[in-house]
C-alpha cells in the first residue's frame, strides 16, 4: 500500500507547479524550467498547464522569455481549485469508494471515511499559493 490519500501525477504537477510560479512571481516560467524542477516530462507538464490555463488560473505568455504566470493573486487561488481543475469536482456524499451497492445494510465504516474526506476537502480549501509565498 502506498498511502491513504493518493491524488494523481498530474495534480502533482500542478499544484507544485503552481506553488513555484507563486513562489517566483512576477517572473515568468516555462515548462522546461517547470519539467527540471518537477523531474518530469514537458509534454505531461504541457498538458496540465493547458488545463489550468484554460481555467483560466495562470496565463501563457509566448515568446523567447514567455512562460506561465498567475492569473490571480496568489491569496485567491485555492488547492482545491486546482486539484478539481485537473481532476474534477469532489464529491464528499456517497461511498468514498465509488460504490453504488453495499453489501451490508448501513457501512461498515459509520461514516468514519465521509467524515475525514470532509476534513481533507476543508484542508485542500483552506490552504492557498500565498501559503507558499
Amino acid at each position: 500500500m502506498n498511502s491513504l490519500v493518493n491524488v494523481s501525477e498530474g495534480a502533482f504537477l500542478a499544484l507544485h507547479g503552481m506553488a513555484y510560479i507563486a513562489q517566483h512571481k512576477p517572473e515568468r516560467v516555462s515548462v522546461k524550467k517547470l519539467s527540471e524542477i518537477l523531474q518530469a516530462s514537458e509534454a505531461h507538464l504541457a498538458k496540465v498547464f493547458q488545463k489550468l490555463s484554460k481555467a483560466e488560473l495562470v496565463k501563457s505568455v509566448r515568446g523567447p522569455a514567455g512562460g506561465f504566470i498567475l492569473n490571480r493573486p496568489p491569496e485567491e487561488i485555492t488547492f482545491l481549485e486546482i486539484l478539481e481543475t485537473i481532476e474534477s469536482k469532489v464529491k464528499l456524499n456517497g461511498c468514498p469508494f465509488g460504490k453504488v451497492n453495499c453489501a451490508f445494510q448501513s457501512c461498515i465504516f459509520s461514516q468514519e471515511l465521509s467524515r475525514i474526506s470532509q476534513e481533507i476537502y476543508g484542508v485542500f480549501k483552506d490552504m492557498k499559493l500565498s501559503d507558499f509565498t
